[in-house]
């Protein structure tokens, strides 16, 4: 299929380049294979799902890696070798009272949100600095900037993954041609909530489609952004929850 990447301007150029994406049997991962095929990447896809990642796999001519990473961190990065671009997409989610989630949950949203992507870096970082260039994008949630009622861990988590993703920005500083890039969407019309087994009952924000963060992710690596919000209005929010707290919750009650 034809895509619509360009190489990029001041990173890693993508045609030629091998890129590992997590979470990639459907939703945000798989839009952004779609969006990256076609631009001369070497795309790795990893994800659960066997029938999806492969039927991803084979239209965007990627090749697949089925595992879960709450447990195989280590095998994909294995398997997928020295990689170029990490996109860190793979999340799990959980809604409702706190007291009310399984212990086995609570377990499950701490490893694939957090730890994995912690892990993989970790493990996939050294080829990136032998090579002497590479990104890492992070795709955590607005959640994470924000906190969501009903929904403590999972935005404990992305908060974690933001937090780790600006100590490493930090840590890379020496090393000019590595990026790093958090993206933050909002709500995404994915199968993730029903996956979760609670549907998104919120007035706002209303939910985009996967294809319009995807579109934010390629952007983020190809114009080597720190930070990216989708839709962008969602940086409104995050910023006043910093600047005056009290205002941003008397907002979030009344947008329920």
């Amino acid at each position: 299929m034809r895509g619509r990447v360009a190489e990029g301007a001041g990173g890693v150029r993508l045609a030629g380049a091998r890129v590992l994406i997590t979470g990639a049997s459907s939703g945000v991962g798989a839009a952004v294979a779609r969006e990256m095929a076609g631009s001369g990447a070497a795309l790795v896809l990893a994800g659960r799902d066997r029938a999806r990642l492969e039927a991803v796999a084979a239209e965007t001519g990627g090749r697949a890696i089925v595992a879960d990473l709450a447990t195989d961190t280590g095998r994909v990065a294995e398997s997928a070798g020295a990689v170029d671009v990490l996109v860190s997409n793979a999340g799990a989610g959980w809604a409702g009272p706190l007291v009310a989630m399984p212990h086995d949950r609570l377990a499950e949203l701490a490893a694939v949100n957090l730890i994995a992507p912690i892990g993989l870096t970790r493990l996939l970082l050294p080829g990136m600095v032998e090579a002497g260039r590479g990104h890492l994008v992070f795709v955590a949630s607005i959640a994470g900037a924000i906190g969501v009622g009903n929904e403590a861990v999972y935005s404990a988590t992305k908060a974690g993954l933001l937090i780790f993703a600006e100590a490493l920005h930090e840590e890379l500083r020496p090393f000019r041609e590595i990026g790093v890039s958090v993206v933050l969407p909002g709500v995404v019309d994915t199968p993730f909530f029903q996956r979760r087994g609670v549907p998104y009952g919120r007035r706002r924000p209303r939910p985009v489609p996967p294809e319009r963060v995807a579109r934010g992710i390629v952007a983020a690596i190809r114009h080597e952004r720190a930070e990216s919000f989708v839709p962008g209005w969602l940086r409104l929010p995050a910023r006043l929850r910093g600047a005056a707290p009290g205002p941003f919750r008397r907002l979030v009650r009344r947008l329920g």
